[in-house]
């Protein structure tokens, strides 16, 4: 079975069909960049442009940054405030004239790398960690997704942890690899006090360059492993969702 996935984030909008046997993409991703500002309207059209350039009329599932609950998105961090409170799932099918799903963007990439990718087959308590725009969670306890955690949005050092260690932040403050990977590394272990991980899952595009920052990462006990399917999860995890 196919489905469309298409993942909504704060700088780009990216799409492709998934086999939703093996977890990968049938067709090369396409990305479109993110309106600013992120209103709903200008969002749907963009969704409405990427499943025209498919040609798609099969069901579609969408990520989202933010709080999904029964089709409505009850927080947008990082796109626009006229989201709160919005049917989006409506919104979306009607701009697409597709049956849709909605998915928060971490948990879709979280169902994808424990279905497929790091985390299949991991027992016990799991988090994945996506960093860009801001940082999205998922949290798994065996296998089973605990939806909407938002733990970006913990406080360290009296802020918002995606304000300091996000791949945004990283880029904003010109932040050398060293300096970034204290943040992240004090977020990680502030998670671990928290909720004692067996593993941490690392995603986001900038798990493609963990090399440069997984090693430098000193205070954890949980092992921390970087995302096998990097920023196509959401991707996949959304189309899984809507199969």
């Amino acid at each position: 079975m196919q489905v469309l996935g298409v993942d909504i984030g704060g700088t780009g909008i990216k799409a492709a069909p998934v086999d939703l046997t093996t977890g990968t993409l049938v067709a090369d991703r396409v990305k479109l960049a993110t309106p600013h500002p992120a209103e709903p309207d200008a969002v749907a059209a963009i969704v409405r442009d990427l499943v025209a350039g498919f040609g798609w009329t099969g069901p579609a599932g969408i990520a989202f940054p933010g709080v999904i609950r029964d089709g409505i998105t009850r927080t947008a961090a990082n796109l626009d405030p006229a989201w709160i409170g919005l049917p989006a799932r409506a919104l979306f099918g009607k701009a697409t004239g597709l049956q849709v799903s909605l998915i928060n963007d971490a948990d879709a990439a979280g169902l994808a790398e424990m279905t497929f990718g790091a985390g299949a087959g991991r027992k016990g308590t799991v988090l994945m960690l996506t960093f860009g725009t801001g940082i999205g969670s998922a949290l798994f306890i065996d296998g089973i997704l605990v939806p909407n955690t938002e733990f970006g949005h913990i406080e360290i050092r009296g802020k918002d942890a995606e304000t300091r260690a996000s791949e945004h932040a990283k880029e904003l403050h010109d932040l050398s690899w060293e300096k970034w990977a204290a943040k992240v590394d004090e977020y990680l272990a502030h998670m671990e006090a928290l909720l004692s991980p067996g593993l941490f899952i690392v995603g986001g595009g900038i798990s493609r360059k963990s090399d440069k920052f997984l090693p430098l990462l000193t205070g954890l006990t949980a092992p921390v492993v970087p995302a096998a399917m990097h920023n196509d999860a959401g991707i996949i995890g959304a189309a899984m969702a809507a199969g």
